[in-house]
């Protein structure tokens, strides 16, 4: 039997049809929330949308987006209050993963991971935060990384992109902690996802950031989405401007 932690809630996730972003979409599903899922894999986002409709009986309307184009952004927020009138969840999780460090990063590369990851976690607060302050108890969901706490060495344009996504969430939440909208960032580390599949196939369990994860292995998308959903709820009532880290203990020492 399941839990109905999100009754009645509308959400919006942005990068559904990534690891995470479509078990964080079956999570909400599962828990009573109405969804708007939005992908720029428009094909792939549609069969999502109908997978998680039909598994569990939720309201699920889908919608292709750019996270850095702001008048996608506009127009996804129409559709939203034409279909819904408000919005109570915002999980920003579209994200792009860039490994080159300083010296080998090319600018547009590095443009288009700051583009995505940092000014669309931005955008997304821009659009929405109307809807979710007329809510007067909402949460906004910031997808960091431990790489936007701990430096690794590599991966310049994308470790710099979670950084920002951290700072962002936490000014935004002091920013709204007086109007009824909570903002926080989720910091995974090793997740098997298909992000960073080819490189767990190839490596294994000597993955390097597996080996000194305490728990040495990778995490799974559900146990961020579990992460999500507590976020996404009421439980976490007195919970904002704060990072809730899903590492297996990866930055722990």
């Amino acid at each position: 039997m399941h839990g109905q932690r999100l009754d009645g809630k509308v959400a919006l996730i942005t990068g559904a049809t990534g690891g995470i972003g479509a078990a964080t979409a079956r999570v909400f599903a599962r828990e009573g929330a109405r969804l708007v899922l939005t992908d720029v894999h428009e094909r792939t986002l549609t069969a999502l949308a109908r997978e998680v409709e039909e598994e569990s009986g939720a309201e699920v309307v889908s919608a292709c987006l750019d996270v850095s184009s702001a008048q996608q952004w506009d127009r996804v927020m129409t559709t939203v209050r034409e279909r819904f009138g408000t919005l109570d969840v915002l999980a920003n999780l579209a994200g792009i993963l860039d490994w080159p460090g300083i010296e080998d990063t090319r600018e547009e590369a590095w443009n288009r991971v700051i583009d995505v990851n940092q000014k669309g976690t931005w955008l997304g607060m821009k659009a929405a935060m109307p809807l979710l302050r007329a809510t007067g108890n909402a949460s906004v969901i910031n997808i960091s990384s431990v790489l936007g706490i701990v430096g690794s060495g590599a991966a310049a344009a994308y470790q710099a992109s979670k950084g920002a996504v951290r700072l962002l969430s936490k000014t935004a939440a002091v920013e709204y902690a007086r109007q009824g909208v909570r903002v926080n960032s989720v910091h995974p580390g090793v997740i098997a996802t298909p992000m960073i599949q080819d490189l767990l196939d190839e490596q294994g369990d000597q993955q390097p950031d597996i080996v000194r994860t305490p728990m040495r292995r990778a995490g799974r998308a559900d146990e961020v989405a579990s992460a999500m959903l507590f976020l996404a709820g009421d439980e976490s009532s007195f919970v904002t401007g704060t990072e809730l880290v899903v590492d297996g203990g990866l930055t722990a020492h």
